[in-house]
């Protein structure tokens, strides 16, 4: 039986009400009165639940599809506004004991070379991601006890927060790592890690199975009730999403929202971020093996759907998209994006973007000033603002302030100093122009006139060479 409050996986993501819920949608989806009315009430952006969005995502009404993206516009400028953050993965190690079939990094593979960083390789990987411009980082590394256990990933953490390079540093270290225990987690909330990162792959059992055959993470269980143990941890922002492609999109975003669903029922808060990667083309591994891999368009729509379910949640996709599908996407719904990125172990020391140690093959190739600049062009604010982390607005705190549209006083000035940071200290000549331009009419979407003063006042320190105001 379908219970969001329970503990076990098998209870807040149940199969029986997944098929429930699709053949629901699969009637309602052609009824536009009932689409109407689920659209009447996302508009109140109160989110919708796992069935209402399952029945947006059935539906094939043309007319009413534009009501669905415009929708989800609106939704997510009410809560995010023009600001996009911006962020950079860094790969630790490829060692891992699993075998995930999708996955190169699998334990089977003897064509990929493994490779961890040293902690003398983590810095040089850090001052050359602070020499670009990055504030905010996501860890990442395979699943090794022996290679990479907790030990070396919070040394890394404590190596990160520890280089200064041109009096600037990475603010926010944010942690995509296997599945571990409560105490685990609560090092690494001691550790100060930002965000804890974990994607269910899918939340198909039967699927899950099979696509991961050995390895600790072939314990599904284990698996989908690690949000629960990293929150009983402390770690009360947690990032959760699908490899989509490996399952059906429909029972994927179902048993996803009901992820979010049973967070915010057992903790009082749902997911911090959402993340959307598709199944892409990667050492030994080949679309041709993954039948239902997502075309654009239905990959564009169910990204408008998950804004108008989760309208708190920021959503993240990463350089494994086209720029042309991340630009399509920024306006339906997504709040985070990548830039500038190396998929390698070690790749941001040289100036190879793609190597044998690669996890993925990275689609948007451009360096993050050319990311900013068009950012900036589309009129988005590129962000680096680390400061609800750092001042301790996570979790419940967040999203009270998100949910009562009091966070944009927050986000807006911090996104806007932390552009002129970027612009004073790295832009080149034309994003620094494109920049300035921007922020005079971004201090106009400041809503409260002392708020405006106190940002134009710190955005004229910046300019005289001050740092840092806990953005």
């Amino acid at each position: 039986m379908y219970n969001p409050k329970s503990q076990h996986a098998d209870d807040f993501i149940n199969h029986e009400e997944i098929l429930e819920t699709l053949a629901e949608a699969e009637i309602e989806g052609r009824n536009p009165a009932r689409i109407e009315e689920i659209l009447n009430k996302a508009a109140l952006c109160k989110g919708l639940t796992h069935r209402e969005a399952a029945i947006l995502m059935a539906c094939q009404d043309p007319t009413l599809d534009e009501k669905i993206f415009a929708l989800a516009k609106e939704i997510k400028h009410k809560f995010y506004g023009n600001r996009i953050v911006l962020f950079a993965p860094l790969y630790l190690s490829n060692y891992c004991i699993n075998g995930c079939v999708y996955c190169p990094y699998h334990a089977k593979n003897r064509s990929i070379p493994r490779k961890k960083l040293s902690q003398e390789e983590v810095e040089a990987e850090v001052r050359a991601l602070i020499r670009i411009g990055h504030k905010r980082l996501a860890l990442e590394a395979g699943e090794d006890p022996r290679n990479n256990p907790l030990e070396y990933i919070l040394d890394c953490i404590r190596t990160v927060y520890s280089v200064k390079e041109g009096g600037n540093s990475i603010r926010r270290v944010n942690v995509n790592i296997a599945a571990t225990d409560v105490e685990s987690y609560r090092r690494l909330k001691a550790a100060g890690i930002g965000t804890y990162i974990l994607f269910q792959e899918t939340y198909n059992k039967e699927n899950y199975k099979k696509l991961h055959p050995t390895g600790p993470k072939s314990d599904y269980d284990w698996h989908t009730e690690a949000m629960d143990r990293a929150q009983e941890g402390g770690c009360d922002d947690v990032g959760i999403g699908v490899l989509f492609g490996l399952s059906g999109y429909k029972y994927e975003l179902v048993g996803m929202l009901m992820h979010a669903e049973h967070l915010e029922a057992r903790f009082g808060v749902g997911p911090h971020t959402i993340s959307v990667p598709r199944i892409c083309p990667a050492d030994d591994i080949s679309l041709e093996s993954f039948p239902d891999a997502l075309p654009d368009s239905i990959f564009h729509k169910l990204v408008a759907v998950l804004r108008i379910s989760v309208p708190y949640t920021g959503m993240i996709v990463s350089t494994r998209e086209s720029a042309r599908m991340r630009g399509m996407l920024l306006d339906c719904g997504i709040s985070q994006i990548s830039g500038g990125s190396r998929t390698s172990v070690g790749g941001y020391t040289t100036e190879e973007r793609h190597d044998e140690t690669s996890q993925f093959d990275v689609s948007d190739t451009r360096s993050l000033d050319d990311v900013v600049r068009w950012l900036l062009e589309l009129d988005h604010i590129p962000s680096f603002c680390t400061a609800c982390y750092r001042e301790g607005r996570t979790g419940d705190r967040f999203m009270s302030l998100c949910k009562s549209g009091k966070i944009s006083l927050c986000c807006t000035p911090n996104a806007l100093m932390t552009l002129k940071e970027y612009l004073m200290d790295y832009a080149s000549p034309e994003t620094r122009a494109a920049g300035e331009a921007l922020i005079e009419r971004g201090l106009l979407d400041i809503p409260v006139e002392r708020t405006r003063e106190i940002t134009r006042d710190r955005l004229q320190r910046i300019e005289n060479g001050e740092r840092d105001f806990r953005f």
